[in-house]
């Protein structure tokens, strides 16, 4: 009885301590949402909005395995600089990145674009560059950015730009439906400058192109303001047949920052599509007064130079190139030189 008495009595306790725990139940907070990141489909394909922001981003960029052949053959980076020099041949490895980060505002959108470029010639024969940085709004743009004078024909035998063609600058651009015109102020502290002159040129630079149906143009026009010389350059391109055709022609009143090659050069191209695929493109220049001498271009010297460059698509976003090119000045050795390249894309 008294056992009884004992199992009874402690099945009450135990239901009188339940109830009291009923009483001050604990409850577990609720997990809080995760935000998933978002496709931001407003500035085309392949932004997303960074999470718990209105910012749309964009990652890309290439990776580039080339070889090189030639005389002194290098490869050189934006800035102008040489990463290696070889004797007749030589490799190299490039890794590109590009985040472009864009915003809607009450002037149109707002734009960053950061580039982070590195050319390794070998494991320990590397270089690291900023290739490019800068702000854009309402057709400002500001920081360090490539120049109309990089543009040129799709080939690779043209040479009508700027051995540098990256520069800190100021720039506006009014764009249209087919059409642009924009106005530079830039910074040419790494470009090209006559004996007894300083590297800390200023240039101003203007642009203008666009399309008209199966044509399209571009005319751009540098004067450097420490070498008191300016240079102006035009090309276009025109549907024909299996290709288009390209011309160029360029105008240097002397060596300065915005073309030194020679005073005046022409330039043709054909780029035929052989297949969706396959892209094949001869081309030929001609130079006026080719080199410098004495700091004023070399009246005694002309030359001619023909080049053939094949791109080839292997599989969506892997693409293969291929040129040689032959040069021959009238008073120098003539030169052949090319490579061949990898470039997977992302």
């Amino acid at each position: 009885m008294n056992i009884r008495m004992m199992l009874i009595s402690s099945a009450a306790a135990l239901a009188a301590v339940s109830g009291a725990q009923a009483a001050d139940a604990i409850v577990a907070a609720e997990p809080e949402a995760v935000e998933y990141v978002r496709v931001c489909d407003a500035y085309g394909t392949g932004y997303f909005y960074i999470p718990g922001t209105e910012t749309c981003l964009k990652i890309s960029g290439y990776i580039r395995v080339q070889g090189n052949a030639g005389p002194n053959a290098s490869v050189t980076n934006g800035n102008g600089s040489t990463v290696s020099n070889r004797s007749d041949w030589d490799m190299y490895t490039r890794g590109q990145v590009q985040f472009t980060a864009k915003s809607d505002t009450e002037y149109g959108p707002l734009t960053g674009v950061i580039v982070m470029q590195t050319n390794a010639d070998n494991a320990s024969s590397q270089a690291a560059i900023l290739d490019s940085a800068y702000i854009d709004i309402a057709g400002i743009r500001a920081g360090l950015f490539y120049s109309w004078w990089d543009d040129g024909l799709s080939g690779e035998t043209d040479d009508i730009g700027s051995s540098v063609t990256l520069h800190n600058s100021l720039r506006y651009q009014y764009e249209a439906e087919g059409f642009y015109a924009g106005i530079s102020v830039d910074e040419l502290e790494d470009s090209y400058y006559k004996t007894g002159e300083t590297a800390n040129n200023v240039g101003v630079a203007v642009g203008l192109g666009g399309k008209a149906g199966v044509f399209t143009y571009q005319v751009t026009a540098g004067y450097d303001t420490d070498n008191e010389e300016g240079a102006v350059r035009a090309m276009g391109t025109v549907a024909i047949g299996p290709g288009t055709l390209g011309l160029a022609g360029v105008y240097s009143s002397g060596p300065n920052a915005y073309y030194q090659k020679s005073e005046w050069a022409l330039a043709a191209e054909y780029a035929i599509k052989a297949t969706d695929k396959l892209k094949i493109t001869p081309a030929v220049q001609y130079y006026g007064n080719y080199g410098i001498v004495a700091g004023d271009f070399n009246s005694d010297n002309d030359a001619w130079k023909v080049g053939l460059t094949v791109d080839y698509q292997i599989v969506d976003n892997f693409y293969a190139k291929a040129t040689v090119n032959y040069i021959d000045p009238d008073n120098g050795s003539d030169v052949t030189s090319g490579f061949f390249r990898l470039q997977r894309a992302f």
